[in-house]
């Protein structure tokens, strides 16, 4: 009876554990693409033009005009696509978009500059906030909200930021 009780136990930790995972499966419709609206500051995941999910966003900490150099704190504007993820982030999870395309490198380059990169869809991994733009060119959700973001989009999506 005791070992019966013990696995029990057992299966309730575990089922409790896999609760708390950042890791969400998620098995809706799929995300075709995603729409980040700079100006609204507003982003839309959806399954060929039908919005699946709008969420709230930050940007980088100068938000206004298209990423052109490394530091600018700009965030890119364009058509990009998702192109890695990183289940380690220092921001909970972060999915990378391709930023910079073969455009930003040359007008960078142009200015004898780097156009920077390491752009990413993360999360705010439960930092104080002072402002409401304060990345460093990413687009940033809420830590709940990656996780979700994070298991409904997948590699090579498009991502289309505008102004």
């Amino acid at each position: 009876m005791r070992f019966v009780n013990f696995l029990l136990m057992a299966v309730v930790v575990v089922g409790l554990s896999a609760c708390g995972s950042k890791f969400k499966t998620y098995t809706g419709p799929e995300v075709t693409s995603v729409q980040v609206h700079k100006s609204e500051r507003k982003m839309y995941l959806l399954h060929h033009g039908k919005v699946l999910k709008t969420y709230d966003i930050a940007l980088g900490f100068a938000p206004e005009g298209h990423k052109q150099f490394e530091g600018d704190g700009k965030t890119p504007e364009g058509t990009y696509f998702i192109n890695r993820r990183n289940p380690n982030s220092e921001f909970h999870l972060s999915l990378g978009i391709s930023y910079p395309n073969n455009a930003d490198r040359a007008f960078a380059a142009s200015k004898g500059k780097s156009p920077g990169g390491d752009i990413f869809i993360h999360g705010w991994s439960n930092r104080p906030i002072k402002r409401a733009d304060w990345t460093a060119g990413c687009i940033a959700v809420k830590d709940k909200e990656i996780e979700w973001v994070y298991a409904m989009i997948k590699d090579g999506t498009s991502v289309h930021i505008l102004p």
